[in-house]
């Protein structure tokens, strides 16, 4: 399905989030998260065929350990060998695109939904959204929280906690609220 209100969501532009082929397309993606959640340990081709109804792309070997919420999934696009710890979130108004070789904590949300700064245009309802790029070989702690537009750069690593607010460059390792670069790492 399509339609304007998508379209803008898709580009970044204020969009109206109760659009009925947007109610639709979450309450879908809620379901199979949902059979994913719950499917058996051993089920694997179960859930990788989940995974791969679901999300926009998965290339190679994919584990994301349960309990996995996202808005829509058709954003979401993981490079090879990538796993997450349990508790993964992924709210993906806008794409979402991990690269090769990343490792995800437990309990990690990674945002691209938000909302208006202006009081009058956030009392309208509507919401916006900023993709996350995340390049290969990256490492995220625990309890990380990477917000709306942020980009990390190759072989970086976010320390548990923190709260990435701002791009991080390659072969950095950040930490702290509001993340910030406490060295380069090979």
């Amino acid at each position: 399905m399509s339609s304007a209100e998508k379209e803008k969501m898709i580009q970044g532009d204020l969009y109206d989030a109760s659009d009925a082929v947007l109610l639709a397309e979450r309450k879908r993606a809620r379901a199979i998260c949902h059979e994913y959640n719950n499917s058996h340990p051993d089920e694997f081709e179960k859930k990788n065929d989940l995974l791969k109804g679901l999300l926009g792309s998965v290339e190679g070997k994919c584990v994301i350990e349960p309990r996995f919420q996202c808005d829509y999934g058709y954003n979401i696009h993981l490079g090879p060998n990538f796993y997450a710890n349990y508790d993964l979130i992924i709210l993906d108004v806008c794409e979402v695109k991990i690269g090769a070789n990343c490792l995800v904590g437990p309990r990690v949300s990674i945002l691209t939904a938000s909302h208006p700064t202006n009081l009058q245009e956030r009392a309208t309802g509507l919401e916006y959204g900023n993709r996350v790029h995340i390049g290969n070989n990256v490492w995220i702690g625990a309890g990380v929280i990477i917000n709306p537009g942020v980009k990390v750069g190759d072989n970086a690593i976010i320390a548990s906690g923190a709260v990435v607010t701002k791009d991080v460059d390659a072969h950095s390792l950040v930490a702290g609220v509001p993340a910030r670069e406490i060295r380069k790492v090979e």
